[in-house]
């Protein structure tokens, strides 16, 4: 059973209205009956998808599933699950529910230092190798108290095997330590450097209530990191060392005890013990055992301080990938996509965006927007290659009244529109010469003036310009200006064709069917495995715009409740046609083969030499062809020589 409450709450489908705990570390969701959760709906396949716990969350997995498993509206291989997230699973609409922990006060204690020096003689210091429990078994005398030590020891170790996450760790040393030893407060205090670098404090008293604050001797704590000993003082107050502390005064602290937490022979932290009982002294005793229990919670600390680190890590990337976008894809290609826009969002540089036509350009120049500071104001896109290049400028600057035939008003242009916004300019590379200038004006001056006005205009816009086009190629050949290129070209992105990540092809033709099948009020449960092949085998020279317009056509045309192969374009069968025919003639090219080798060997009796003559081939090159076409058992039969 897991210790975190999470369930999925039903809005529609079969389940509508119900709550689903997920109260195992794995649920799986499909129409089978074995599933935990199961949905009676045909849209569903028998296995559709499974919502794993694992590392503090809930992850959710497609089982390759026949129509995707939808997160927010967009289908995923794989997803961590934030509460509130929508999952689509066929007709049914499965909310992620995570409730908000219940704050609990601190969970970290602050470090005093008691500014005293330990007096030697009160002091009594316990070395690794005295430790009584760290030797070999057999150098262990026998005795009643012995036996109670070993008991505990074993009962401790259980318990703290067994804990996972620092603070619930050192909570249950703690309190361990407390049914052992006589102390009234105890600490741990865990550090990388020194004492002065404290990474982890945690405190607990005897009633197992928090201590904010936790006063410990800076002499004491700095031997035990500097030597690794243990270390025990009794009789407090009448020693010199702590006659005029302040912390042993307000608490009356009788005896102190600090054990090493070491790992790797390096000191990691501190066990520190204190009581303010007359009656309760520590012993030596107490020191062995609790240097022992030290030894055994170090490598259990350690490891729960590194898994907090790579969790924390494992959150921070997980935050990087978790970027605003209306894109699909989840292929490493995509990855670096979605990462260069967490990057470059929160900066205002201007970006320039390569790629084939059809890439998505447009789309990541607006999920750079909207993850930015500029997300509240406007984005405005123009495509320069849409626009004859004397309505261009108008678009761009805006006009005043009269300043050419037809401007019976002022109009503002779209990078005025824009102020304060991000202005994406579309296919740059079609920009006349003379507009080429005004721009570069633009981006270097932040100001421009209306065609046919005289009156100059600030402006504050985040400049994305997007081409289909080498425009280093055209820079050489003049049609570019190689000034206007390098104030453009200040951070690029170059958008992969939909060939060079077609793992991501299923997923986005599952949301391309799910989107206009839901347009055309009609029924679709999914793309068939051979039209999926068909759509994966396709070099998608149009790229995702162009297999957007292939899965509407076939959602459409089609008459099945699956896209099937003759659903879509013939240009698309066509090339899986190709692909088909030449794999069976491969495939009948190296049976011919075959057979003409059993052929010459029978007719040479089996020997090899006398068979290469047949077949006109060197002895050397018959034998590498028989082994690459995997034929020495069939010849061995056959009595080869």
């Amino acid at each position: 059973m897991l210790d975190v409450a999470a369930e999925l709450e039903a809005v529609t489908g079969p389940l509508k209205g119900s709550s689903i705990p997920l109260s195992d570390a794995e649920v799986s969701i499909g129409r089978e009956p074995s599933n935990q959760v199961s949905l009676l709906d045909a849209s569903v396949s028998r296995r559709h998808c499974l919502i794993r716990h694992e590392a503090g969350q809930f992850k959710i997995r497609d089982l390759q599933s026949r129509n995707s498993t939808f997160v927010n509206g967009v289908p995923v291989t794989e997803r961590v699950l934030a509460s509130g997230d929508e999952i689509k699973v066929g007709n049914s609409i499965l909310v992620f529910v995570l409730p908000e922990a219940e704050p609990s006060g601190k969970v970290s204690s602050s470090v005093e230092f008691d500014k005293a020096d330990t007096a030697a003689g009160s002091t009594v210091i316990l070395r690794k190798q005295d430790a009584r429990y760290l030797r070999e078994a057999g150098s262990i005398q026998p005795s009643g108290r012995t036996l109670r030590d070993l008991n505990a020891l074993v009962r401790i170790g259980n318990a703290v095997n067994s804990v996972r996450g620092l603070r619930v760790l050192e909570k249950q040393i703690l309190e361990s330590i407390f049914e052992v030893a006589p102390a009234d407060r105890a600490a741990i205090l865990l550090c990388e450097q020194g004492v002065e670098e404290f990474t982890s404090v945690y405190g607990l008293d005897r009633g197992g209530e928090f201590i904010e604050a936790v006063q410990v001797s800076r002499t004491i704590v700095s031997q035990v990191f500097s030597e690794g000993v243990a270390l025990l003082c009794n009789d407090v107050p009448s020693t010199e060392t702590f006659a005029g502390t302040e912390s042993v005064i307000a608490r009356q602290i009788r005896s102190v005890l600090a054990v090493p937490l070491e790992v790797f022979d390096r000191v990691m932290g501190v066990i520190y013990l204190d009581s303010s009982n007359p009656d309760a002294r520590f012993d030596e005793d107490h020191l062995q055992l609790v240097t022992a229990i030290g030894s055994i919670a170090a490598a259990a600390l350690d490891n729960a301080r590194r898994m907090e680190s790579l969790e924390e890590e494992n959150r921070r990337l997980q935050a990087e990938m978790s970027v605003a976008h209306n894109m699909v894809g989840e292929s490493p290609r995509m990855r670096d996509v979605y990462q260069f826009i967490q990057r470059l969002a929160s900066r205002d540089s201007t970006v320039l965006i390569f790629g084939e036509s059809g890439t998505g350009k447009e789309l990541v120049a607006r999920a750079i927007h909207s993850n930015s500071g500029r997300a509240n104001k406007p984005c405005v896109a123009i495509n320069c290659a849409a626009i004859a290049d004397n309505l261009l400028e108008s678009e761009l600057f805006g006009h005043e009244k009269g300043s050419f035939t037809g401007a019976i008003a002022q109009k503002k242009g779209k990078l005025e529109v824009a102020e304060g916004g991000t202005v994406f300019l579309d296919e740059i590379g079609e920009l006349a010469p003379l507009l080429q200038a005004k721009l570069l004006r633009v981006l270097q001056e932040r100001e421009f003036e209306r065609v046919g006005g005289t009156r100059t205009i600030k402006l504050d816009v985040r400049l994305i310009a997007a081409t289909n086009r080498n425009l280093e190629e055209a820079v050489k050949k003049g049609v570019f200006r190689e000034d206007l290129f390098y104030r453009l070209n200040v951070v690029s992105l170059r958008m992969p064709p939909l060939r060079e990540h077609r793992e991501d092809i299923p997923l986005l033709a599952s949301y391309f069917a799910s989107k206009f099948a839901q347009r055309a009020n009609r029924t679709v449960l999914g793309i068939s495995p051979q039209a999926r092949a068909c759509l994966v085998n396709y070099d998608w020279p149009g790229n995702v715009r162009e297999l957007e317009n292939a899965i509407e056509r076939a959602v459409v045309l089609g008459s099945s409740d699956l896209i099937l192969p003759e659903d879509l374009p013939e240009s698309i069968l066509e090339k899986a046609e190709a692909v088909s025919a030449a794999s069976t003639f491969h495939d009948a090219l190296r049976e011919t083969k075959k057979q003409l080798i059993v052929n010459a060997f029978e007719q040479a009796n089996g020997s090899y030499t006398d068979a290469a003559r047949l077949l006109g081939l060197h002895p050397n090159y018959l034998h590498r062809l028989i082994r690459n076409l995997d034929m020495k058992s069939l010849l061995r039969q056959a009595g080869a020589e």
